[in-house]
């Protein structure tokens, strides 16, 4: 058991220094991020299972990205997996791989950035909602492990070099954090670590 611990631990760390090599596309990111604010437009994030609460999870640290500290207005960021009513109505009576496509049809607008995330980079729901998305004209981004075929679908990928899962969400909600973290600091020389009212140089 201890012998895993170690492992694992040493995985992560190895991954986490990975992310280094990723940082154009990460920068990348966060200027989409920018942009969208400014733009009036809103991120749409969507992932199934561990990967659903991440998009979850981001969606709340975006809500906490402002133009300035004494601004009220906050990006709009929305995770699709929120609404249980509406997936499982959508998953009865048009499968399950239409969950994400079919909200994004109604919900995304050409200002918008709309951020899949799929660890294996194959789960047909996401392609389909990127698939979608990318019909209306919105950015798209592709948060993904080592293979699959999302990164190649999205305007913009960021595939973290691994095939564990565990390991590749851990890093997804690190980028997520930075990519909030950049496009905060961009806008305003400073980070409010989402609704705090002291920023941190």
């Amino acid at each position: 058991m201890e012998d895993t611990f170690f492992e694992a631990i040493n995985e992560h760390i190895t991954i986490m220094e990975g992310l280094k090599d990723l940082s154009d596309c990460i920068l990348e990111v966060a200027a989409a991020v920018i942009d969208t604010f400014n733009q009036d437009g809103k991120v749409v994030l969507f992932g199934n299972g561990g990967s659903a609460c991440d998009a979850q999870h981001i969606a709340a640290e975006m809500l906490g990205v402002t133009a300035g500290q004494d601004s009220q207005r906050g990006l709009l960021a929305m995770a699709l997996a929120d609404n249980t009513a509406l997936l499982t109505a959508i998953g009865n009576d048009l499968g399950y791989e239409e969950v994400f496509s079919r909200q994004v049809q109604a919900l995304v607008r050409e200002s918008d950035l709309v951020i899949g995330f799929s660890t294996s980079g194959n789960s047909p729901n996401i392609i389909k909602g990127l698939e979608a998305a990318k019909r209306l004209g919105a950015k798209t981004v592709a948060l993904t492990g080592e293979g699959g075929r999302l990164a190649a679908l999205a305007d913009m990928a960021v595939q973290v070099p691994s095939n564990s899962v565990p390991r590749i969400q851990e890093a997804h909600i690190t980028i997520g954090h930075l990519v909030c973290e950049l496009a905060q600091r961009a806008m305003t020389q400073s980070y409010m670590t989402r609704f705090t009212a002291s920023p941190s140089s």
